[in-house]
């Protein structure tokens, strides 16, 4: 530990948290124009108008948001696709989990963009975790690198799958914590 190398670790940490503080504050400047111009309300009709079931609609956007997680870095999809999303699953929340409310629906569809994304991660064909350990260990082999992460995707499928079709799995600890 020496003087340079803590200014290099301030350094890089500065950059990477003006990166994502940029991102967030573009993010917020894009969606209030989106808005703004009624281009959310317009998605949000749309997605609502579609002759599917709520719990059909929300497997589209599960769908959506996994596409999007190949090619996109998670704060990305979070501060501009989510915020998009979140009035079609408010206004199906009534329908979606009977007897829960709202709150409790999107604490579950958070949940379950959560496991949605980290699982998008894992799959190819970007895998950007693939890449990440690749960096950390450049001498494992690509191919290895994504035999051993089929393992942990199927585990996070099942996961998303038990989440989707069981929401109190996602609902008890916060019911616990919080009460209800």
């Amino acid at each position: 530990m020496s003087l340079r190398v803590l200014h290099r670790a301030v350094m890089s940490t500065l950059a990477t948290s003006s990166l994502v503080l940029f991102l967030a504050v573009a993010s917020n400047i894009y969606g209030a124009v989106f808005a703004r111009l009624g281009t959310a309300t317009l998605i949000t009709e749309t997605m609502l108008s579609l002759p599917v079931s709520p719990m059909m609609m929300i497997v589209i956007l599960m769908l959506v948001i996994f596409i999007l997680g190949w090619p996109l870095e998670w704060p990305a999809i979070v501060l501009i696709f989510v915020p998009i999303f979140l009035p079609v699953v408010q206004e199906l929340a009534g329908s979606l989990i009977p007897g829960v409310d709202e709150q409790q629906v999107l604490v579950w569809f958070c949940t379950l963009t959560a496991v949605n994304l980290q699982t998008a991660f894992l799959s190819p064909p970007v895998a950007m975790a693939a890449y990440y350990l690749k960096g950390v260990a450049p001498e494992w082999d690509l191919a290895d690198i994504y035999n051993g992460m089929l393992q942990f995707m199927v585990l996070q499928c099942i996961g998303l799958l038990i989440v989707l079709f069981f929401p109190e799995t996602a609902l008890w600890l916060p019911r616990v914590l919080f009460g209800s």
